[in-house]
């Protein structure tokens, strides 16, 4: 088994442990081995063994590892924690912060949408001269195998109103639990959201959007000069304005990050090109078609002022279901003037969520009859992009499948002389649940890869099966109507195109 020594900078990091492909030695303690390279100890606290590096950051690394202490050698992440930096006092703060993030996760990893918290531990080494001593922190979670909403949205391209509303239903509850334990993420953006592959998820048939990187050790940064200072760390744009200048943060700062994530998988753009800086406001309706509700939902979200957005996740929740927006009664108004005087026409103001919330019936005047102005004809949204590659490969990989199948069946259906009817429709029946398994992503990437080599592997191996073609000549007329798809999902994409940008 090759084994990731976690020393920082070692030139030979992969070693192999042998004893670690024993089957008879899964059920026993195996011995301490230390790098080859660097003599950094391989099997952390006599259990863990890092098998490839995930990612490496000014504070730390991640590594994919197992566990051997369980009997399949359980896939887990290790966090090492190693900041680069020498002064003592920002040292000791970041080890404090990396501390507090251990006990955070240890309080909500009982959530099914939060990793475990495996392990929390110090090591001490001896340093690769072998002339004194390194201490290495170590924080060890349940591996979330899947993709990030960050990876989804380059491969699929924007998320329909639809499938933005699934991430906020899965997404809204689980942030309400980490408010009710007093903590608050700080760093909600794409790469942060995990959807656990199908096949891996305790739910079958559904993927589970994962809250990833409850991160003390992203909560510092390096200052100028030669000392660090410490600040709350954030990511441009999905940070709220409270935070950005390093005040106090609120849940509602959250849900505001949380927005910014929505209305990205909406547009497909990057914050930087939504939000207006010269009018201080995001400006994202003309790239996304949604709902007026929905719209609302995240404009008030998206307020400046924390106290003018949702106080709540379940108050987002509440209205993403139709319930009535709750609000905190505003400060009752100033008195009118005692002299009515006929104000000027302005402009309509722009419409805030935050203060829909009824005043106090009072007993005005009789008010004078308003003819209401037609409200003008919005601009024309852009279509929104076509997943482009996804639809390419799916057209590829239906069209092999059901040529692959047909043929297999009209094969059966001449050898036992089925009935036309009944092979027309296990054809149209096969059809339908490809489509159908697509659509639900219960298929997609190395699942279709393996369904299509599987079929042909059968096709080519089963004269039985092949109607009299041969194996060689099935596969190739397979291969030639799925490339015959993927040139009319080409032709489909091309004819979008041109109506979108002309009609």
């Amino acid at each position: 088994m090759l084994v990731y020594c976690t020393r920082p900078h070692c030139n030979r990091p992969q070693n192999d442990i042998p004893e670690l492909d024993n089957p008879n030695k899964r059920y026993s303690r195996v011995a301490q081995r230390f790098c080859t390279a660097c003599g950094m100890p391989l099997i952390l606290r006599g259990r863990y063994v890092a098998e490839r590096l995930l990612g490496r950051g000014g504070f730390g690394a991640a590594y994919l590892a197992r566990d051997l202490d369980t009997p399949g050698r359980r896939e887990c992440v290790i966090k090492q924690f190693m900041p680069l930096m020498s002064d003592p006092q920002s040292r000791q703060k970041a080890l404090e912060l990396f501390e507090r993030e251990g006990q955070v996760l240890d309080q909500l990893g009982q959530h099914a949408q939060i990793p475990d918290l495996l392990a929390f531990f110090a090591e001490e080494v001896p340093t690769a001269d072998g002339e004194g001593v390194e201490q290495y922190f170590y924080l060890v979670q349940e591996y979330i195998d899947g993709e990030t909403l960050e990876d989804e949205l380059v491969q699929q391209g924007c998320f329909s109103e639809e499938q933005v509303r699934q991430v906020l239903r899965e997404l809204l509850p689980v942030l309400q639990y980490v408010h009710d334990h007093g903590s608050i993420h700080r760093d909600i953006k794409l790469s942060n959201i995990m959807r656990q592959h199908p096949s891996k998820t305790k739910f079958p048939g559904q993927g589970r959007l994962y809250l990833l990187d409850f991160g003390a050790v992203k909560q510092i940064s390096q200052g100028g000069g030669q000392q660090g200072h410490f600040t709350g760390i954030y990511t441009q744009y999905y940070a709220p304005p409270e935070q950005a200048r390093g005040e106090r943060v609120y849940p509602s700062s959250d849900l505001y990050a949380l927005a910014v994530t929505c209305i990205v998988l909406l547009t497909g753009k990057d914050p930087g090109e939504l939000f207006d800086a010269y009018n201080n406001r995001w400006d994202w309706h003309s790239y996304a078609q949604v709902s007026p509700q929905l719209q609302a939902i995240l404009d008030r979200m998206l307020q400046p002022a924390p106290s003018d957005r949702y106080q709540s996740a379940a108050e987002v929740l509440a209205a993403l279901n139709g319930a009535p927006n709750p609000t905190p009664a505003p400060p009752p108004p100033p008195p009118p003037p005692p002299a009515p005087v006929t104000p000027p026409p302005s402009p309509s103001p722009v419409p805030v969520v935050s203060q829909l919330t009824p005043s106090p019936p009072r007993t005005p005047l009789t008010p004078p009859t308003v003819t209401p102005r037609p409200k003008a004809k919005p601009p024309r949204q852009p279509a929104p992009p076509l997943p482009a590659l996804k639809i390419l490969i799916g057209a590829g990989f239906t069209g092999f499948e059901m040529t692959a199948l047909g043929l297999m069946i009209f094969s059966l259906m001449t050898t036992w002389q089925l009935p036309v009817g009944v092979s027309a429709g296990l054809i149209g029946a096969l059809f339908a649940f490809l489509v159908f398994m697509q659509y639900k992503r219960w298929i997609e990437h190395w699942e279709q890869l393996i369904i299509a080599v599987i079929s042909g592997a059968v096709l080519f191996s089963v004269p039985l099966l092949q109607a009299g073609l041969g194996g060689i000549t099935a596969l190739l007329i397979c291969g030639l109507v799925g490339l015959g798809c993927v040139v009319i999902g080409n032709i489909f994409l091309l004819i979008y195109n041109l109506l979108a940008r002309f009609l």
